[in-house]
């Protein structure tokens, strides 16, 4: 294992008579690479925080809860309570009038032994096709920062891989330079014993 030292703070911008003009411009491009990842990271996160935000925020105001009727017995036991809410949910088809006053059908779940002319909850669009329910604000606000955070981290892998790639290029370039000088230049520290 070889022994480096204490590590050097900003060691690619101090003076040395063995810096090449490849090592300096590696040091910009390092300097570069990392400024334009954080920026092109924060940058793509926050426009994708806010639009998944406004987005989800207007669902919130389109998105309307209408009254539907079942149109198909659902199987199995008749619901113990009010609410419906016991038994395995089951698919089936509910009929409901839009707000401009058209009818739709359409399939969703419904509780077990719903019968014919059951009245369920369904969420519609402004054209009154069947949508979930749309998220809450805490829920709208936890989407919206995984989705931009998940951006942000892409967007800023773009220019961090591209730079890793230049500087093993110039790498790449610094060794065959090394070589051709090594093959000039070692034969003339000594002789070859053999």
């Amino acid at each position: 294992m070889a022994f480096r030292g204490p590590k050097v703070w900003l060691w690619r911008w101090r003076r040395n008579p063995l810096k090449r003009r490849a090592d300096a411009v590696e040091s910009w491009i390092v300097l570069g690479a990392w400024l334009i990842t954080v920026l092109v990271g924060v940058l793509a996160g926050l426009t994708a925080t806010q639009s998944v935000e406004h987005e989800l925020a207007q669902e919130r105001v389109d998105w309307k809860p209408v009254v539907a009727l079942v149109t198909q017995n659902a199987p199995g036991p008749a619901p113990a309570n009010s609410q419906g809410t016991s038994g395995e949910p089951f698919w089936a088809k509910v009929r409901w009038t839009a707000v401009d006053g058209s009818s739709h059908t359409g399939q969703i779940r419904v509780p077990s032994g719903s019968g014919i002319g059951t009245p369920v909850t369904v969420w519609t669009d402004p054209q009154g096709h069947l949508v979930t329910k749309p998220a809450s604000a805490a829920q709208a606000q936890l989407r919206a920062v995984l989705i931009g955070t998940l951006l942000g981290m892409g967007a800023a892998a773009v220019p961090f891989i591209s730079a890793r790639a230049l500087r093993v290029r110039l790498e790449r370039r610094r060794m065959d330079q090394w070589d051709v000088e090594w093959a000039r230049f070692g034969p003339l520290w000594g002789r070859k014993t053999g």
